[in-house]
């Protein structure tokens, strides 16, 4: 029997851009709640602190109920920041199946303002796929948005 086709890939989303703001700017963004809401989902018991739970609600699908269950896993102000990012559901296959991945933002100041780059590690191939694709396009959105929000007077 060849093992090798029993295991599982993992792939990994990396978005990785630079912002014409400072560290200090897109960190408020990427860690205040109200903020977060903003450019991506409003989290449910969000604090930027480390072994917080918080969730994020989405389109629910067959057995899953949208809900995205989070714990922040590092805090490294204006450096980095990364959480938990689990959800979906065994029972469904596609859109909703079972998620078990880490969101990773790094910072790093630049001449021009802040290199910012998300590492969205973890999924499973080919269960994740679809979750893999909606996400690989999803994310380069997101940024769009947090650009709009880091512009914002807070």
């Amino acid at each position: 029997m060849n093992h090798a086709a029993l295991k599982s890939e993992t792939q990994d989303i990396a978005v990785d851009e630079v912002f014409p703001h400072q560290p200090e700017t897109i960190w408020k963004a990427l860690t205040t709640g109200e903020l977060i809401g903003r450019w991506m989902m409003a989290p449910t018991g969000f604090e930027p602190v480390e072994g917080n739970r918080f969730t994020f609600k989405t389109k629910p699908a067959g057995a899953w109920d949208g809900t995205i269950y989070c714990e922040v896993l590092e805090v490294v102000p204006n450096e980095r920041f990364a959480y938990a990012w689990k959800g979906g559901h065994e029972a469904n296959v596609g859109y909703g199946s079972r998620l078990d991945t880490v969101v990773t933002f790094t910072l790093s100041r630049v001449q021009d303002g802040t290199r910012l780059r998300l590492v969205h590690s973890g999924f499973v191939l080919p269960k994740n796929d679809t979750a893999f694709q909606n996400m690989s396009d999803g994310w380069p959105k997101v940024f769009r948005n947090l650009r709009v929000a880091a512009g914002e007077r807070h």
